[in-house]
């Protein structure tokens, strides 16, 4: 961080833990639920969302200035859906059968409210270099998060990472299988990606007293 200012340095350093956009601020966890039972699918979601908050914030901060108020939002709406689009294309284009997965929650980034609320907070009242590192910022915050759920919930729920066997081979009874550990089949379902997400932010709080709310 040597390069950027102190202020600078917090928009990307924060929303990494204290002020982490889903576990404090408890926003796009939707998508935490949804498509974190492959650790391949929360990477690619990552990337997706980091792509669209950093290039779409800079686009309504150098826009700001120009776009009635009364219209913000549907502006807001088009930049970030023709970055989704953008998006969208680029996976049927390299990486197809990960997109047919992905399709309908890569069409929901569009109204992640993580997404819109930074163009609306930040985006519209800084300027494009600030504002592309609030974008990054919380988009890597957003990441941490669906990265770690995707680990645990793919190699306890799977015994994989990134389809790769890890534990064993629970056909052949090798590894961990040899010894009767069997895979965790209700990490795969949607209620236990919220209890994940309940275990970081418990785990952030109680190294951080001064999130907890009196």
């Amino acid at each position: 961080m040597g390069l950027l200012s102190k202020k600078d340095a917090a928009l990307i350093k924060d929303p990494l833990a204290d002020n982490n956009p889903i576990t404090i601020q408890v926003l796009g966890i939707c998508s935490a639920l949804a498509i974190t039972a492959e650790l391949e699918a929360s990477i690619v979601m990552s990337i997706s969302v980091l792509f669209v908050l950093g290039v779409g914030n800079v686009v309504i901060s150098l826009m700001r200035n120009i776009i009635p108020s009364k219209i913000r939002i549907i502006v807001q709406l088009i930049v970030v859906a023709t970055l989704v689009i953008i998006v969208d294309l680029v996976l049927k284009a390299f990486a197809y059968e990960l997109s047919k997965t992905l399709s309908v929650f890569v069409g929901l980034i569009i109204t992640n409210c993580i997404i819109m609320g930074r163009f609306e907070a930040f985006a519209l009242g800084n300027g494009p270099w600030r504002s592309f590192l609030d974008g990054i910022g919380n988009a890597l915050g957003y990441a941490v998060i669906l990265i770690i759920v995707g680990f645990f919930r793919e190699l306890f729920g799977s015994g994989t990472l990134l389809g790769i066997p890890v534990l064993g081979d629970p056909i052949e009874k090798t590894g961990l299988y040899s010894i009767g550990y069997e895979n965790n089949g209700f990490m795969l379902l949607s209620p236990m990606a919220l209890i994940v997400v309940g275990i970081i932010i418990w785990v952030q709080r109680s190294r951080n007293k001064d999130l907890v709310e009196d």
